[in-house]
């Protein structure tokens, strides 16, 4: 126990010296935030791979992290036998971003660690001395995924003057307009495949999943607040939305660009109609919930019971409330 506390310290020093937040060099060490802060409070210890990285990223000895060589800059303290870290990211984030260019083009099954050593110019023991096994490969291409939307959404959000456009701006970012977005989309896939099969890795789904939902109903839920959305259940407003964006993206990426399948350019019109139908307020006369403005949740009109095929056209003038899809 002694020893794991040393560890930590050792890392609170690194973090420390790094010069960032705490949430920021979790993002540099590819690892998620709430496992690094348990790992620092002593609840969790931190694994072999996960000091390895942090070693790199603080330009540390991983044995002075295990408290099993001396101090950084004490005399004959070797240095861990990987080669030098790029200077603008990280080995780490080096490794992880050649491995999501390559699931996106090939699959993940299809993605052999060799081919993840080659793209980085590097050995396969480095690639095992950051990421012993493909499992944390994967969960790494996915959280850096989940990074970099992060940062997007953050930029996009802050302009946004209130709830309706902020859940506009959060769509926008899913649709995949760019090569990154398709790409980062095609990481999802396989992320939902290998979900089926792997029950780690079906755990590391449902939990980025609820992340993504909740921000989604946390947003509804402010729009509630300042009356642009009407009365609904945010959480499972949240589910429905999510979905129809998982169903479309999925639709768009089926084909190329201009090839004659579903375009981006429908899939926000699409996502958008929904919010305008499903959760925005009515302005004037009675609102399209009904007089009593009903929450609409897993058991109201546009729930599992209700229809499940496409939407019928939305008459504007219409006070009452179309079945969604």
């Amino acid at each position: 126990m002694r020893q794991q506390f040393d560890v930590a310290e050792r890392v609170r020093q690194v973090i420390g010296e790094a010069g960032c937040t705490q949430r920021e060099f979790a993002r540099r060490v590819v690892m998620d935030p709430s496992k690094l802060s348990r790992s620092l409070s002593g609840s969790r210890r931190f694994t072999v791979a996960e000091l390895a990285r942090i070693a790199d990223a603080g330009n540390v000895d991983a044995g002075w992290l295990l408290g099993t060589t001396a101090a950084p800059g004490a005399a004959g303290a070797p240095r861990p036998t990987v080669p030098a870290a790029p200077p603008d990211s990280g080995r780490p984030l080096q490794i992880v971003r050649e491995t999501v260019g390559l699931i996106a083009e090939r699959g993940f099954h299809a993605v052999r660690v060799a081919d993840i050593a080659a793209a980085c110019d590097t050995s396969t023991a480095t690639i095992h001395y950051h990421f012993p096994g493909r499992d944390e490969l994967l969960e790494a291409a996915v959280r850096w995924c989940m990074d970099e939307d992060t940062v997007r959404r953050a930029a996009r959000i802050a302009e946004a003057d209130d709830a309706r456009e902020e859940l506009r701006q959060l769509i926008a970012l899913q649709v995949p307009y760019t090569a990154r977005q398709r790409q980062q989309w095609l990481v999802w896939m396989d992320l939902w495949a290998e979900a089926a099969r792997s029950t780690a890795i079906g755990r590391l789904h449902a939990d980025f999943y609820r992340q993504w939902r909740q921000t989604v109903a946390e947003v509804i839920r402010r729009g509630i607040g300042q009356g642009v959305f009407r009365t609904v259940d945010p959480e499972f407003s949240a589910l429905r939305l999510t979905a129809l964006i998982d169903g479309l993206a999925i639709q768009v990426l089926a084909t190329e660009p201009g090839q004659g399948g579903t375009s981006a350019e429908a899939m926000e019109i699409a996502c958008n109609a929904h919010v305008d139908t499903e959760l925005t307020a009515r302005r004037s006369g009675t609102d399209a919930a009904g007089p009593a403005d009903q929450p609409v949740g897993p058991t109201g009109p546009t729930g599992p019971t209700g229809p499940t095929g496409p939407a019928s056209p939305v008459d504007p003038t219409d006070p009452v409330d179309q079945p969604g899809p």
